[in-house]
């Protein structure tokens, strides 16, 4: 039966893969990926023979249409990024959206990404949250900025490392300086690491380092929330 099948993938620990993920991964007939060489490392770790075709954002507009002829002739496909689950800040969702115009079966399973993960562990609200991905590097960034620094509900953003401390300072002339954040670098990988306080805090931190490298992912308390412990602590 043609099928695409979205594939979460680990995001540092090769070990957070799914029985289910390592089986789809055989059976379809062959894998789209974001960077063949990466998915190529993870297929060799798990003795997976399966043919790679390369699906990144550069390609993806070009390939869609091709891809959605082989759905219709009958292949199986599968869909990986090279780190989390496809269509998450990363390419899929222009062919999930196609095969769903189309009426081609999609298939998502469940698996590893950095948003819950660090959001579950900064200890702010889970149970309404926003998340933004990458913010634009320049148009419309202040704009996002000033918008996300009124949100009440917690904020879940993912950032690089040259721009983090930027960002945080952003965040702290829209938001205040001390509005909570926890910060979350290399998740799952040796190093992780979660720095947590105020947005001022957490800057000190980062500017007393030598350097700030890694992958980050960034949690800050909503506006609703902050007044809400402001008001408890004032009691």
């Amino acid at each position: 039966m043609p099928q695409l099948t979205v594939i979460p993938t680990p995001i540092g620990n090769l070990e957070d893969i799914t029985y289910r993920a390592v089986r789809k991964l055989h059976e379809v007939d062959f894998v789209l990926a974001e960077d063949t060489r990466i998915s190529k490392r993870l297929f060799d770790h798990y003795n997976i023979d399966q043919r790679l075709s390369a699906y990144h954002q550069h390609n993806e507009h070009k390939k869609t249409t091709t891809i959605i002829e082989q759905l219709k002739d009958g292949a199986n496909i599968g869909l990986v990024s090279d780190a989390g689950t496809p269509g998450l800040s990363d390419p899929g969702f222009l062919l999930v959206r196609e095969c769903r115009k189309e009426g081609i079966p999609v298939e998502c399973l469940p698996g590893a990404d950095a948003l819950l993960p660090a959001l579950i562990a900064s200890g702010l609200p889970s149970d309404r949250f926003v998340f933004e991905g990458f913010l634009p590097h320049k148009k419309g960034r202040t704009k996002r900025i000033n918008l996300l620094a009124e949100e009440d509900r917690t904020v879940v953003l993912y950032e690089s490392p040259h721009r983090l401390l930027k960002l945080l300072s952003r965040l702290a002339e829209y938001a205040g300086k001390e509005r909570k954040v926890t910060v979350a670098r290399e998740l799952t990988k040796v190093y992780e690491e979660y720095i947590s306080g105020t947005i001022q805090e957490v800057v000190q931190t980062f500017e007393q380092k030598d350097s700030i490298k890694g992958e980050f992912v960034l949690v800050m308390e909503g506006k609703d929330h902050q007044k809400r412990g402001q008001k408890a602590s004032n009691q």
